[in-house]
């Protein structure tokens, strides 16, 4: 109560609108859970020692499960570049307020919680077998543990580099398409090089980009790519080299 002392008041407690507590000077009870019945609306009431002067707190709901809730571990991937990384998210479905512990073991290490974690999403970069539970409450409530998910990690995908013609026509231009392997992976966007440079990707002044991966140039020169995907970007390793050189115009004379 906010008004005078403590000794003041006198406090009970009613469940779904029926008295649970009788009026007391005790400020605290403990109501152990033990049944789904316990489930409900609890409010309480102070009431100003000889006198009718009442006041009344907010309604507290506590739903008691039946049964202990089950995490849920679901991974965006579950095979990633070296580099690269992941994000796993943790669930519960049963109510909110849960924090999440996380951990993660291999073939041949023991298990080890992730620490200062407690989001339902983390990312990660290394590989490993990933689980995570629920917490809530204090003392803690623990919710059942997930299943496993594994991680693996993969060797740095290689771009690759094609040409429809490695000869400029004059006044024309030809094609070079960028890919990633494996072709499942998606989410690529692909940077251009030049004569080895590799600190500047080209730009539209120096290329038309076309969607797909692909590019027209004008210009001769000695050209590689490579694919970047996320933030920050991780990129792949860089394709094969592709000379394109100019064809000669021939003028005839009589």
């Amino acid at each position: 109560m906010n008004e005078g002392k403590d000794t003041d008041w006198e406090y009970k407690t009613n469940k779904d609108g029926r008295e649970l507590i009788r009026y007391s000077t005790i400020k605290e009870y403990t109501l152990e859970i033990k049944y789904s019945s316990h489930s409900g609306e609890y409010q309480c009431s102070g009431r100003m020692k000889g006198s009718y002067y009442t006041k009344i707190s907010n309604t507290v709901s506590i739903t008691v499960l039946a049964y202990r809730p089950r995490a849920t571990l679901t991974a965006g991937t579950t095979i990633i570049p070296v580099g690269g990384s992941v994000t796993l998210t943790c669930f519960v479905q049963s109510s909110d307020g849960w924090k999440y512990e996380w951990f993660r073991r291999t073939q041949t290490t023991f298990e080890v919680p992730i620490r200062g974690q407690q989001n339902r999403d983390i990312r990660v970069s290394q590989g490993g077998i990933y689980s995570c539970r629920g917490t809530r409450g204090n003392p803690v409530y623990y919710s059942d543990r997930s299943d496993d998910v594994t991680v693996t990690i993969t060797y740095k995908p290689k771009a690759k580099l094609r040409a429809d013609n490695t000869a400029v026509p004059v006044g024309g231009s030809v094609t070079l398409t960028c890919s990633v392997n494996p072709s499942s992976s998606s989410g690529w966007k692909y940077y251009w090089y030049r004569d080895g440079n590799y600190s500047e990707a080209l730009t539209t002044q120096d290329a038309v980009f076309h969607s797909n991966g692909q590019i027209s140039v004008s210009q001769e020169g000695l050209y590689r790519c490579r694919g970047g995907r996320g933030n920050p970007v991780y990129y792949t390793e860089y394709s094969q080299e592709v000379q394109i050189n100019k064809t000669c115009e021939f003028v005839r004379t009589f």
